[in-house]
């Protein structure tokens, strides 16, 4: 079959979901021998590192399907995975959704006693976890079964597993989390159609450039891997699945595997960025894909700088140093990124820039009484798109809450400029009304550091309100090779507004393990503000000496 009526004809089958790529591309019978996925543990007695053909990962997940069917798992019970491989992840996934449940993946990062409480909320019937996790959730007192080490179900019989659940457009298929950033993570609903809308679309243009070989550096749990999954599955691509997102092994992987394009979140850009790269062999790599948070213009700027990527010019089609950088915003509420700006090493639209819309998202800025704002006015993000999750299970206040005239609101500060692209100031939580018309927005704040300050490799600012006003906190992570004792108060107030830089109190190098991170590397502000509201390394010290100490 030509692979691009292939694309089409699956863009327009609605039965098609998230819920049944796969055994709907097992029904088709061709390209049964054709490589798809890839993972960097040993899965089954399949070696790491090997891909596992279309009919190969057919049969891995019939066999686990029939192994939880045996366990007395029906159609519609949420089973929740507490997993760390990412083959134990994606494979539970897909076996779950075979048989009609709802897998609930959970990020083996989050806390055990925030996952206990989060799987007695979700009412799972049981957990797949391996020997870790399940020994951790006991030891919190955990009351919901096990339901298997995820290594004994690859021994159920292929054979044996019932036939594919039928799923509809509008039902719930799989439950992902938040990052939990400001508490304990919220579960958020996502159905048979949500979080195959982009992908269907995508379909319906020409394939992007990587997209034959992609590397997913994202947290396996997340409904990032999910669409990762699906969108490699339809285009007959082959993706490997990371299992975990650190700098230093996914430069390895690049290397030793060869992706054409690396799927990630801000976090991992952030930590690539702060290697020295021109000692990687990363030539592969034609394109670095981001979502959740946007990312910052200095790390994109080392990234695009590495790599080759496809380009048209007089004498037709030649390949250049330098890559593609596809930025965005995106959240597990919203199913996928709602924008796209792709930067190159000739690039100079930046400021948290997270671009245009894609054609199948509505967006507006509201203020606070819904109302939608005009250009250059910073609101609320209200994103209405068929990617949309269904909302919080269990937790209809919430859900309810976060949903205004058909919009989510997204709790994200953006603005519109006269010629459409948005940009990206702060989250909600986080901003600070200063007074005299001005508002402290901490991850602005950050990115201004960024792109003036070279030594600084990351930068986390915190703004807590006090007795006295307003007091702003410059946590700075500071290249190896830079002075860690120096004074560069000047130097951060020279990059910040000058509204903003009169409530600076400190500037302070820290390492980056003195920064509270959720599971997907998100900064937990939360606990910063309140360290420093409790009188926690606070004060006017300028080394790192000293808040060290």
């Amino acid at each position: 079959m030509n692979p691009k009526n292939e694309r089409a004809e699956l863009a327009a089958d609605q039965r098609l979901g998230v819920g049944n790529v796969l055994t709907e591309l097992l029904a088709r019978g061709t390209g049964l021998d054709t490589p798809t996925l890839t993972f960097d543990t040993e899965v089954d007695g399949h070696p790491a590192w090997q891909a596992l053909t279309l009919a190969e990962l057919g049969e891995r997940v019939a066999a686990r399907a029939a192994a939880l069917h045996d366990l007395g798992v029906k159609p519609r019970d949420p089973v929740a995975v507490f997993v760390t491989a990412s083959a134990d992840q994606v494979l539970s996934y897909l076996a779950l959704v075979r048989l009609g449940a709802i897998p609930a993946l959970i990020n083996g990062k989050v806390p055990v006693d925030q996952v206990g409480e989060y799987i007695r909320r979700l009412g799972a019937v049981g957990v797949i976890a391996d020997v870790p996790h399940w020994d951790a959730l006991t030891s919190v007192g955990s009351a919901t079964p096990l339901l298997a080490d995820p290594a004994d179900l690859g021994k159920g019989d292929p054979a044996a597993a019932p036939k594919p659940y039928r799923h509809h457009g509008n039902e719930p298929v799989v439950i992902t989390h938040s990052s939990g950033t400001t508490g304990l993570p919220k579960a958020v609903i996502h159905s048979h159609h949500s979080l195959f809308a982009a992908i269907r679309h995508r379909l319906t243009l020409p394939k992007g450039q990587g997209i034959d070989r992609m590397l997913g550096a994202l947290p396996s749990a997340h409904a990032a891997t999910v669409i990762a999954v699906n969108l490699a599955l339809t285009n007959r691509a082959q993706l490997a699945v990371l299992s975990q997102q650190a700098g230093g092994p996914v430069l390895d992987a690049i290397e030793s595997w060869q992706p054409h394009s690396v799927l990630g979140f801000a976090t991992t850009w952030s930590e690539l960025a702060g290697e020295d790269l021109s000692q990687r062999d990363l030539a592969s790599v034609s394109t670095w894909w981001n979502t959740g948070d946007c990312a910052h213009e200095a790390h994109i700027r080392k990234l695009i700088a590495v790599g080759s990527r496809q380009t048209i010019t007089a004498k037709g089609r030649e390949r250049r140093t330098g890559s593609f950088f596809v930025d965005g915003l995106g959240s597990s509420e919203m199913g996928h990124s709602q924008f796209f700006i792709t930067h190159t090493p000739e690039t100079t639209r930046y400021g948290r820039c997270i671009g245009k819309p894609h054609a199948f998202s509505d967006v507006a800025v509201v203020d606070d009484d819904g109302e939608k704002l005009g250009t250059g006015e910073v609101g609320q993000l209200a994103i209405n798109a068929p990617t949309l999750s269904l909302g919080y299970w269990n937790d209809s206040v919430t859900t309810y809450r976060t949903r205004r005239d058909g919009y989510f609101l997204t709790g994200d500060l953006v603005y519109r400029d006269e010629e459409g692209y948005y940009y990206h100031v702060d989250r909600l939580v986080d901003a600070v009304d200063i007074g005299e018309g001005h508002k402290l927005y901490t991850m602005l704040c950050e990115e201004q550091v960024l792109a003036q300050c070279a030594d600084v490799l990351e930068c986390t600012v915190v703004a807590v309100r006090t007795d006295d006003g307003v007091a702003t906190s410059v946590l700075l992570f500071l290249d190896p090779g830079a002075d860690q004792e120096a004074d560069r108060t000047d130097e951060i107030l020279a990059a910040l507004d000058p509204w903003v830089a009169r409530t600076v109190e400190r500037v302070v190098a820290v390492s980056p393990d003195r920064i509270p991170l959720g599971a997907t590397g998100k900064v937990r502000k939360i606990l910063l503000r309140r360290r420093f509201l409790d009188g926690e390394l606070f004060g006017t010290a300028t080394t790192a000496g000293e808040v060290a100490a």
